[in-house]
């Protein structure tokens, strides 16, 4: 979803929303997962399943309102209008989950392991990131990744 929802934004596109928006996910920072996938590997016992978890459960909307008020703030439209004015609320999968959360307390407990990156953080990060990669972003959705809902062949991207 970040993803989608930085590029839309930035190419002023609508910025999809499941029903209410308020399906609750775990984030985590992609440097953070590898870091406890690499202590796993490093130090896991042999066979053992780590599950790895952000802390940080947070509803779908807050995380949209989130990358908005970032770009707001770090690459605001000419108009002065906010990024939040492109969110669009789309029609729920059926059968969608309001939840999704991960038991992370064996890897935190017997690796001691916790991630770096608060939420924030984390998403100030990633939304730097795809800033400083803007062209490299658009070869990818260019050639391989149009934005489309996967799985239905719907696209987000019109």
């Amino acid at each position: 979803m970040i993803p989608l929802i930085i590029l839309n934004a930035l190419d002023g596109k609508p910025l999809p929303i499941y029903g209410d928006g308020q399906q609750v996910r775990d984030w985590l920072y992609v440097e953070d997962h590898c870091r406890a996938v690499w202590l796993a590997v490093l130090s896991g016992r042999v066979g053992e399943t780590y599950n790895v978890g952000g802390l940080n459960e947070r509803p779908n909307m807050e995380v949209v309102t989130r990358i908005c008020s970032l770009l707001d703030a770090k690459a605001p439209r000419k108009e002065g209008v906010s990024y939040a004015a492109q969110i669009t609320h789309v029609a729920d999968r059926p059968g969608h989950d309001r939840r999704y959360a991960i038991d992370c307390s064996k890897l935190r407990r017997e690796l001691d392991w916790k991630p770096i990156e608060s939420f924030e953080t984390g998403l100030a990060k990633t939304v730097d990131w795809y800033l400083a990669h803007r062209s490299w972003c658009e070869d990818i959705t260019s050639k391989r990744y149009a934005r489309e809902r996967l799985g239905t062949g719907t696209s987000f991207h019109k």
